[in-house]
Parts: structure tokens; sequence; C-alpha cells
């Protein structure tokens, strides 16, 4: 997997930093983790999402377009997460009536101006391969148990199951329509690559497989997760 760039895609729970890490390591590359332990907003989100949700989404948007900036101008590099889910996670709080229309106005010129930016950055325009890591509802609701992150629990607050739920359903139709570049999808449920060493050497090799693979690939038009629908080519 020589100077490929990878992002990888999931939702909350997923694994998404596990296997950036060890897929950096693989490669021997830098990883980009999405910022969450150190992020003040995101307890914030949690507990009053009516009041915070523009706040961390812009948040996040700034983030990622720094560490996609960054990423596009090095060799090799892996992402957990980027700026292209950033959409899906705005608009599904939008259609949650946490943001108002003006807002989604402004974020939504905002992420248009960051992608047209990004376009011209640095000579490599796209990431190599997506890899999303699809899990099922119980096994996500497990995972998020498990790490422990008091103001991520249903127990404290159970409004948060419905909301886990649909951001899983959007991942399954975003990822059906991402053609940003090639993609895999690996099947979390059955690879638990966190827990189980023989599972993580099986998706690594899988995404290797995937990797070699790439130039055989021709890719449509660039699909973007904009104002809540699929739009091709529109921000």
């Amino acid at each position: 997997m020589d100077e490929t760039m990878l992002l990888i895609a999931g939702t909350i729970g997923a694994g998404k930093s596990s296997l950036t890490d060890m897929l950096s390591q693989e490669m021997n590359s830098k990883p980009f983790y999405e910022n969450v332990d150190d992020n003040e907003v995101l307890p914030l989100f949690y507990s009053n999402p009516e009041k915070y949700t523009f706040l961390l989404q812009i948040f996040f948007l700034n983030k990622r377009f720094l560490a996609m900036k960054d990423a596009l101008k090095q060799a090799d590099n892996v992402l957990d997460r980027s700026i292209y889910e950033d959409s899906l996670l705005f608009h599904l709080n939008a259609d949650l009536g946490r943001v108002s229309q003006q807002e989604v106005l402004q974020y939504d010129n905002l992420l248009d101006t960051m992608l047209k930016e990004l376009e011209t950055a640095a000579p490599k325009k796209r990431p190599d391969l997506m890899v999303h890591i699809k899990v099922s509802f119980d096994v996500m609701l497990d995972r998020i148990q498990k790490r422990g992150r008091d103001y991520e629990q249903i127990a404290a607050n159970p409004e948060l199951y419905d909301y886990y739920r649909m951001v899983n359903e959007r991942y399954e139709q975003w990822y059906d329509n991402f053609n940003i570049c090639p993609k895999i999808q690996i099947d979390g449920d059955h690879y638990d690559f966190v827990a189980d060493p023989q599972a993580a050497e099986t998706v690594i090799k899988l995404i290797k497989e995937e990797t070699n693979k790439l130039n055989q690939q021709e890719l449509k038009s660039p699909c973007y997760y904009s104002n809540g629908n699929i739009e091709k080519g529109i921000f």
C-alpha cells in the first residue's frame, strides 16, 4: 500500500480509530484521527443538541478540512473520518430541527468553498480508497456502551437511541452513493478486528487487495452528500 491515501468511514463506535491505527502502522504512514478526546464541544452537544449542533459541526468541518488539505499534500496516510462525511451528520441534525435554515445555508456555502479549495490545494485531488466499516445497530450500541464515554450512553440519555439508529441508517445510503474515489465495505460484525487479531489480519489483507486493483477502476462523476439529498456534482 505504498503512497496510498485511505479514508476510514463509519458510524459511531464502528472501530474507525482502531482501524486507522492498524493501517497507519502497516503502511508506516501518518494517521489523522478524528478530534474527539480533546473536543470540549462534543459533550456540550450531547447535553443540549439544539443549542450546540451548529457549533460542533463547524468545529468538525474546520478540523476535517485542515486534515484533508494536509493529507492531500503527503505521499500516504490514513484518515479517521473525512470532510466527505461531514454533510451527512450535519443534515441529519438539520432534519431533526436542531439548526435554523440560515445556519444550513451558511454551512452548505462554507462546505462548498472548502471542497473547491481542496481541488486546488495539492497535486493529489482525491483519496485513493474509502473503507467503510459497516456494523449493525445492535453492534453499534454495544461498542458505544463498551468504550464508556459518559455523554454517549443511552442509559443516561434515552433519546440517543433514535439518534444512533438514524445515524447508522444514513451511513448505508451515504456509502451506496459515494463515488468520489474507489471504495470497499468491511463487515464489522463479522470481522471484529478490534478484539480479534486474526480478523484484523484478514481486514488488512482485504484492503491491501483492493488497493492493488485501484488502477483498474474508472470513476464516474463525483457524488456529494449535500442538503440532505444525494446530488451529483453539487456541494
